[in-house]
């Protein structure tokens, strides 16, 4: 087939949600969204996140045939990619080393990690080769970000890299300017809540799935000494604990739901719960990019609101009256990181890039770091994606 009529597979596994698309050159050609219900997640909680492989699978390869596609039809595959140890930007082959870092899941359980795996899937069953592009693991951090207040652990960089940083370029391009020359905070609002500092075409700060805002089933910060006794408490397993803070926290532990149509329909019917813990989260994700403006010294040149909770009018108006003395306000909704996981794949099929695989020497060096009094320390439980 050629290269200009090439079509490629595209898998965007979220946490409640797996997103499809086909793409050309030229675009999409088709775009789906499988949604996952409650009900339909409930046999999988406390497992392993790679166990709904065959679950999503089957949802994805219906859809593709309702569609009138083919296996034989796609010249890659290209799936979101999931918590790798730290990577440069770029475009990553799927092989046995990465499959193997997904399934031993050293730096968490999370949707994500089912993106190359079921890119590896269905590019076997085409013949052809998988790929990731700025995996959530990608690290841009200028190294006082890492400095966590204790030399017993680290903070890391996990956040929504792909998007965040589409969204990025985007708006430097709509401004004529180039992304290296602007200094932005992008507020990505999906299932979980990235809100990062960009200077020199970087991305030099942002909060982590443990850490910052509360999103729709992520804690965000806890109180520390609160969460210290609760683990020690003989109430939960540490499992239990990791599936509450993450999986079952945020507005899903207050309100009962990860729907987050469902908690606008409650405040809309006057439920002052929903509204309360809604107000909050907006309250916490305003605090985490007022501290981006700090990290680039009061010098921004646009806040970006996207992800899927921003094509709420209700957010955005909140937000906007938190964060409009910072910088002009620009909102894209949803997110871009279909095309630009197609777009890093016909990168790399054009000849324009080099794709790049995990190295197992620079996994054995990410196995251990140093911290701040140069002691070594496991980085094995790194802060979870948001």
């Amino acid at each position: 087939m050629p290269l200009g009529r090439g079509r490629i597979l595209v898998i965007n596994p979220g946490s409640t949600s797996t997103k499809l698309g086909v793409y050309t050159k030229n675009g999409a050609e088709f775009v789906h969204t499988v949604r996952h219900t409650d009900e339909d997640l409930a046999q999988f909680r406390g497992r392993p996140v790679l166990d709904q492989l065959d679950y999503r699978a089957v949802q994805i390869r219906s859809e593709l045939q309702k569609a009138g596609y083919g296996a034989g039809e796609f010249q890659a595959i290209v799936g979101r990619g999931g918590l790798l140890p730290p990577v440069a930007s770029g475009t990553y082959l799927v092989d046995d080393v990465m499959l193997e870092q997904l399934r031993l899941a050293r730096r968490g359980e999370h949707a994500s990690n089912l993106g190359a795996v079921l890119a590896h899937l269905f590019a076997k069953a085409a013949g052809v080769k998988a790929y990731v592009v700025d995996p959530v693991s990608v690290d841009e951090w200028q190294e006082c970000a890492r400095i966590s207040g204790s030399a017993l652990m680290q903070r890391s960089c996990l956040s929504h890299a792909l998007n965040t940083k589409a969204v990025a370029r985007r708006f430097a391009r709509e401004q004529d300017r180039e992304y290296r020359e602007m200094r932005m905070i992008v507020v990505h609002m999906g299932s979980g809540i990235s809100v990062s500092a960009h200077r020199d075409g970087q991305m030099i700060d942002s909060n982590t799935g443990e850490e910052g805002p509360f999103g729709i089933d992520r804690s965000g910060s806890l109180p520390v000494q609160q969460l210290i006794k609760i683990c020690f408490s003989g109430v939960y397993t540490q499992n239990q604990l990791n599936q509450l803070v993450f999986g079952d926290g945020g507005l899903s532990s207050y309100l009962g739901t990860k729907d987050f149509i469902e908690v606008e329909r409650r405040i809309d019917a006057g439920e002052e719960q929903a509204a309360a813990v809604f107000g909050a989260m907006v309250y916490q994700i305003a605090k985490e990019a007022g501290a981006m403006a700090a990290v680039l010294r009061g010098k921004v040149d646009g806040v970006l609101l996207t992800g899927g909770m921003a094509h709420s009018k209700r957010i955005v108006s909140l937000l906007s009256e938190y964060l409009e003395w910072i910088a002009p306000i620009k909102v894209y909704p949803g997110e871009d990181e279909l095309q630009s996981l197609s777009d890093g794949v016909f990168r790399v099929l054009c000849g324009e890039e080099q794709p790049k695989t995990l190295q197992l020497e620079s996994l054995a060096s990410n196995a251990l770091t140093m911290n701040a009094r140069g002691n070594k320390v496991r980085a094995d439980s790194s802060p979870r994606e948001p």
